[in-house]
C-alpha cells in the first residue's frame, strides 16, 4: 500500500514559504497566521522525518531536503494550476472528438455555421485519426464524439445517428470510361489498410470481371484515397456523404450507379450522465439539420 499523502494545505503552505523564504509572507499570501504556517511545516517535517527549514529569526532558509522537496512540489503545483485553468476555460464548452476525414469534408463548414448561429455552447473540435472509431470518456478529455460504427459504443453512453455510411467507387472524370469498361485493369486505391471498403462494395455489386483487391495503392484514410483519385492515380472507394464536396465540384465522379449501405453510420456519442446534456442536445439537433442530401447519388 502507498504511504498516505500529507495534507494538501500543509504542502501548499510549504510551497509558498519556500518561494518567499518567510513564514510571515506565506501567511499573508494564504490569508492565515504565521503560527498556522509554522504548524503546517511541522506537520510535514514529522511526516517526512526530516528538517525542511532552518529558522533564522524572522527569516527561514531551506535545508537540502527542503530544496529537493520544493523543486518537485513546484512542478506538481504548476501541473495542478494548469489543469484548473484548463477546466475553468472549458467548463461551459463542449469538447468534441471527431475523425479527421469527417472534420475536413463536413464538420468544419458545419461548425462555422453553428458558431454564427449560437453563442453557446462553445464547441472545441479535436480532429484525430482513428484506426477504430472509439472514445473513453473516463480517460479522454472529451464531452462528446462523432464516431463511425453500428451504434454500440459501450456501456453508459448515449448516441444519435447522424447519417448512414454509403460506399461507392470514385475516380477522376478522365478514368470514368475505363472504370466502367474494365475495372479489373484499373489501379485500385484502398482508403484503409485492411482494404475492407472495396471488399464490401464488390460483395454486393460484383461486376462481371472482378478486380484483384490484393493489389493497388493503400492509404490510411478516405480523404487520402480521394485525393489520390482526384489526381488520377486510380479508382478509390469512399463514403458518398464525405465525398460529396468533390463530387459536386466535379473533381470526382461515381463511375457506377450502385452505392451500398454498409450498416454502419456516423453517430454523435456522449456519456449517459453528462452534466452538459443541454449543450449536447443543441449541438445534436443542429448537426441533424445540416446532414448533406445525397439522394442524387444514392438510389
Amino acid at each position: 500500500m502507498p504511504s498516505p499523502l500529507p495534507p494538501l494545505y500543509a504542502l501548499r503552505a510549504f510551497d509558498v514559504a519556500a518561494l518567499y523564504g518567510s513564514f510571515t509572507r506565506a501567511a499573508q499570501t494564504l490569508h492565515v497566521t504565521p503560527g498556522a504556517i509554522s504548524r503546517h511545516i511541522r506537520t510535514l517535517e514529522e511526516s517526512f522525518q526530516c528538517q525542511l527549514f532552518v529558522r533564522k529569526g524572522a527569516a527561514v532558509e531551506l535545508t537540502d531536503a527542503g530544496r529537493a522537496l520544493a523543486s518537485q512540489l513546484r512542478q506538481g503545483f504548476a501541473t495542478l494550476e494548469s489543469a484548473c485553468d484548463a477546466f475553468r476555460a472549458t467548463r461551459h464548452a463542449l469538447r468534441l472528438k471527431a475523425p479527421s476525414t469527417l472534420t475536413l469534408n463536413w464538420l468544419l463548414n458545419t461548425m462555422k455555421v453553428f458558431v454564427e448561429k449560437y453563442s453557446t455552447p462553445e464547441v472545441n473540435v479535436s480532429s484525430v485519426w482513428m484506426d477504430v472509431d472509439k472514445v473513453d470518456f473516463h480517460q479522454e478529455p472529451f464531452d462528446c464524439a462523432i464516431l463511425l460504427g453500428n451504434g454500440q459504443f459501450g456501456e453508459q453512453t448515449c448516441s444519435q445517428l447522424l447519417f448512414d455510411e454509403w460506399l461507392a467507387p470514385v475516380c477522376a472524370p478522365g478514368l470514368v470510361d475505363k472504370a466502367r469498361d474494365s475495372l479489373q485493369t484499373c489501379e485500385l486505391i484502398h482508403p484503409s489498410p485492411d482494404r475492407r471498403d472495396w471488399r464490401r462494395w464488390l460483395k454486393v455489386c460484383s461486376p462481371e470481371a472482378m478486380p484483384d483487391i490484393s493489389k493497388g495503392k493503400v492509404f490510411d484514410t478516405l480523404d487520402q484515397g480521394n485525393q489520390a483519385a482526384v489526381g488520377g492515380h486510380g479508382v478509390s472507394v469512399g463514403d458518398v456523404t464525405l465525398s460529396l464536396p468533390a463530387l459536386e465540384n466535379g473533381l470526382l465522379v461515381m463511375p457506377f450507379s450502385q452505392a451500398i449501405n454498409t450498416g454502419d453510420g456516423y453517430y454523435l456519442v456522449w456519456p449517459e450522465n453528462s452534466p452538459k446534456q443541454q449543450g449536447i442536445a443543441t449541438l445534436c439537433a443542429f448537426l441533424l439539420a445540416r446532414v448533406p442530401d445525397i439522394s442524387a447519388y444514392v438510389k
